[in-house]
């Protein structure tokens, strides 16, 4: 048996390895194929004959450039003039695509979703760019093998006929995400996660959707060697491409569907890990169901989309699904943030000493009693100042006990707690001076008590005070933005 190795430029992840392999395993005499994305390579072992235009003709047809790019994969940063050009058209299209979600209200989606399923609209997004992205890339290929074999076995069938493969397809795909996200949320029940390891949980969400947003922009080649997914091992264990070889039946093309689960996606890991942290069977299910009916309008239109974007259309088309990943990966990194108690900003504003005095804090049989309002878009007021070592009684009045609000959680006080409607009282004694955040489970709703010493100006005197809480992305979701006054009586 003969073996030779070619380069290969473009790949960024396993799941280009996949796709190159099968296409090289088609070319006659071929019995194995492996692709390392990292070094751009293909190791080809053969028997007889190798000719490299049938190897060129499968490295394109898997939508790869055979050869290397002169070490441009190597680079830090790339200096290509044309991936600059297409980012710029890119940044003026998502733009444009923001404007009109925000015109639509689309960012305030999820203030009327209720506790941990107030995140579904952005998974759902998350959804919709993997579909039409990676996942395309990868799945796309599974569902035009198996509509091509439906064709070929149902030459006479009419044009929604042939259509029936993909939607059996996405039906599968969708139903055992469902399941198996609803087991992954069990687990996540099973380890009692605590807030901390959900904010590292979902700033690690974060990360990983900010890398696949770097890697998709290609302003950063060397970052392309760079990937978080399972094994692609794991997707040949479960036999996914024995089975896309079958005879077309609509069960194997449901099975197969329901498979994809375990393909090497990055989007579809982050969504995994997401769907753990939620702790709930129902939230879990909620979250990788919803996933992938957002990677379903992608998959179901991927022949077209396949066509449309070709060339140099390709480019702008990732490359704004780079800008609209980067966007949705701060956020993720933002709210895990939030849970950790770390203060991502802050802008404060004092008002005159003459401003109307507000209840919000008084001194009750020596208990400060804290009042606050939790409505469906965040806290009201989110912002106090208490005395240390003095014992504080926080009353919050729930209006709204289907929102993630109504979930609240403080690290350093070590409170999770679900809020019915009406009043819910959490008792605490400041021990040191300083801040306490509090935040919704999600991490995007915020709050904070400022703890100070019983001689500090601010525990004596009646101060009105104005307090924005800052969002890094009050634009997407300007629900957070809150005004509050604080005074001390």
């Amino acid at each position: 048996m003969n073996k030779c190795s070619v380069d290969i430029s473009g790949m960024h992840c396993r799941s280009c390895e996949i796709l190159i392999e099968d296409e090289l395993k088609k070319i006659p005499g071929v019995n194995e194929a492996y692709v390392n994305h990292k070094n751009g390579t293909a190791t080809i072992k053969f028997a007889g004959d190798l000719h490299e235009t049938d190897v060129i003709r499968a490295v394109e047809s898997a939508g790869y450039t055979y050869g290397r790019s002169d070490g441009k994969e190597k680079k830090l940063i790339s200096f290509d003039a044309r991936i600059y050009r297409e980012l710029g058209i890119a940044g003026v299209v998502s733009l444009g695509l923001f404007l009109l979600a925000k015109q639509l209200g689309l960012f305030n989606l999820s203030a009327g979703v209720s506790g941990n399923y107030s995140s579904l609209p952005v998974v759902f997004l998350i959804g919709i760019t993997a579909g039409v992205s990676t996942c395309m890339a990868l799945v796309g290929g599974l569902v035009l093998g198996s509509s091509a074999r439906f064709a070929k076995k149902h030459p006479e069938a009419s044009g929604m006929g042939k259509f029936k493969p993909h939607l059996f397809f996405n039906l599968g795909r969708i139903l055992s995400y469902f399941v198996l996200g609803g087991l992954i949320g069990f687990l996540g029940s099973v380890f009692q996660l605590s807030t901390s390891v959900l904010g590292i949980m979902t700033v690690g969400v974060g990360l990983v959707m900010l890398l696949l947003g770097t890697q998709l922009i290609d302003m950063f080649p060397i970052l392309k060697s760079i990937s978080f997914t399972i094994p692609k091992s794991v997707s040949r264990f479960f036999g996914i491409k024995n089975r896309a070889d079958r005879d077309y039946t609509h069960k194997n093309s449901a099975v197969l569907g329901a498979l994809t689960f375990f393909l090497p996606c990055g989007f579809t890991q982050a969504m995994q890990i997401y769907a753990m942290s939620t702790g709930s069977v129902v939230a879990g299910s909620l979250t990788m169901g919803v996933f992938a009916l957002g990677t379903a309008p992608g998959l179901l239109g991927v022949g077209g989309l396949a066509a449309a974007i070709k060339g140099q259309a390709s480019g702008i088309f990732f490359k704004t699904a780079g800008i609209v990943v980067i966007a949705l990966s701060f956020f993720n990194i933002t709210n895990g943030l939030n849970l950790l108690g770390v203060d991502v900003g802050s802008v404060t504003t004092k008002a005159s000493p003459t401003a109307v005095v507000n209840k919000n804090v008084k001194i009750v049989d020596g208990v400060q009693e804290v009042r606050m309002r939790q409505v469906s878009s965040g806290y009201v007021p989110n912002s106090f100042t208490i005395r240390k070592d003095l014992p504080v009684r926080w009353i919050i009045n729930s209006e709204d006990s289907n929102t993630c609000a109504s979930s609240i959680v403080s690290q350093k006080l070590g409170v999770r707690q679900g809020l019915k409607r009406g009043e819910n009282i959490i008792e605490f004694t400041p021990s040191e001076v300083g801040t306490i955040r509090f935040s919704c489970s999600m991490g995007m709703y915020t709050g904070s008590f400022t703890v100070v010493d019983d001689d500090s100006p601010g525990a004596t005197l009646p101060v009105s005070n104005v307090v924005f809480a800052h969002n890094p992305f009050k634009v997407l979701f300007p629900a957070s933005q809150i005004i509050v006054d604080n005074v001390f009586l």
